[in-house]
């Protein structure tokens, strides 16, 4: 799937040219009302941690702003923000009026796609928000995994492995997102029922399991299953009454029968025992 010249490379030359102290083209930095912004409403990160947005807030108030965010225009409002909500959030917060930001001109089409893009590269999104961002990507816009993982420059593995977790039950997700259990605990549980997940989660969370216990945690709960499902299918009854005149007959000629759960048994102890039995039979073709 062609990007074209993608965000990723724009921002990355933008942040080349400041840390070399560059000069870059000023007609596309502008500086932008930050009321006149809103949100990405495609952002992929739905939580933004406080106490660092306010230690970024300082640093922008003592430092000013080093890097612009990226916007495209809007025709319902005046920008929409495709890169760096965090910087703008943090500038609101330091209650400065303007911020330094470069105007893209992107089509509507492409705004989730460089917005999911954008932050799988370059912010921390912990393993959920990527899983999510992954899913939205593949299922908006019809691509395989080992095209995304191109995109993302990813192994294919890697890419399937994270989309995975999207299987997990929501109490297992909402823990990966607190950043209770990690994504070396979460791929262990897939597969598991919703109630074993929570009790893996728990256990991992209330003893500070390792990956390692985890991993033999879990693979005590799936030996269970096994056990509980072969014995499920030992404990299964049938209904033998419809052969009870045939069981009474057999018993009658001196057959040893023996009804189990699931089958009939008749014990031979001699050659005659099979004899008699053979002519039991032939007797019964005959009749």
């Amino acid at each position: 799937m062609a990007l074209g010249r993608g965000l990723g490379e724009l921002l990355g030359e933008v942040e080349t040219a400041y840390e070399n102290n560059i000069d870059i083209d000023t007609n596309q930095i502008k500086e932008v009302l930050v009321d006149d912004i809103k949100p990405n409403p495609y952002q992929p990160r739905k939580i933004f941690d406080e106490e660092k947005l306010q230690e970024l807030s300082e640093s922008i108030k003592n430092h000013g702003l080093l890097q612009p965010i990226i916007l495209v225009e809007d025709e319902n409002f005046k920008y929409i923000v495709v890169a760096g909500e965090r910087r703008l959030r943090a500038t609101k917060l330091a209650n400065i009026d303007t911020i330094k930001a470069i105007i893209l001109d992107i089509d509507e089409k492409k705004l989730r796609e460089y917005a999911l893009i954008e932050n799988i590269q370059r912010s921390d999104l912990n393993i959920l928000e990527i899983a999510y961002s992954y899913g939205s990507l593949i299922n908006e816009h019809n691509i395989t995994h080992d095209e995304l993982a191109k995109m993302v420059s990813k192994s294919r593995s890697s890419v399937t492995n994270i989309l995975r977790l999207l299987s997990l039950s929501v109490y297992t997700q909402q823990m990966i997102s607190a950043n209770k259990i990690t994504h070396g605990h979460a791929k262990l549980i897939i597969g598991l029922s919703e109630d074993e997940q929570k009790m893996v989660v728990d256990s991992i969370i209330g003893q500070r399991l390792s990956v390692r216990e985890t991993e033999k945690l879990v693979r005590d709960i799936k030996s269970k299953d096994n056990i509980s499902k072969n014995n499920t299918k030992e404990i299964k009854k049938y209904d033998f009454s419809p052969l009870k005149s045939l069981i009474k007959e057999l018993k009658d000629d001196n057959f040893n029968v023996r009804i189990t759960k699931d089958s009939i048994n008749i014990k031979i102890t001699s050659q005659d025992d099979i004899e008699n039995l053979l002519k039991y039979f032939n007797k019964k073709d005959k009749n």
